[in-house]
């Protein structure tokens, strides 16, 4: 099984859209959270414990989890997705772009 955290600024399109799309496949468990101020889901340090994977949307999420919380981030794999904050939550062409970019990889995550 695999534990997926998807994390971006305000938590409120991509990130949770990410987390439902994934959330019902085989062996994926999943979660969100936000790193901007304002944010109803700011990210918790055991958040960052639990997962094996993290996922942020913007190079500049990935400085800022690692300016944010330091040595917590030390050995984890954090991986850029590069999507913009163009889309609304659960939109069809988001998801899409989803599955295309990390269905086969949480596919053969899940699996071992």
């Amino acid at each position: 099984m695999i534990r997926a955290l998807f994390v971006s600024g305000l938590a409120r399109n991509r990130a949770p859209t990410a987390a439902q799309t994934f959330e019902g496949w085989t062996g994926v468990r999943t979660d969100f959270a936000g790193l901007t101020a304002g944010t109803d889901s700011p990210l918790a340090p055991d958040q960052i414990d639990w997962a094996h994977r993290i996922y942020v949307f913007e190079k500049r999420q990935k400085a800022a989890l690692s300016a944010r919380f330091g040595a917590r981030m030390r050995g984890r794999t954090i991986i850029d997705l590069d999507i913009p904050d163009l889309y609304t939550f659960m939109q069809p062409e988001l998801m899409d772009l989803l599955r295309d970019r990390l269905g086969a990889e949480l596919r053969a995550a899940a699996k071992g």
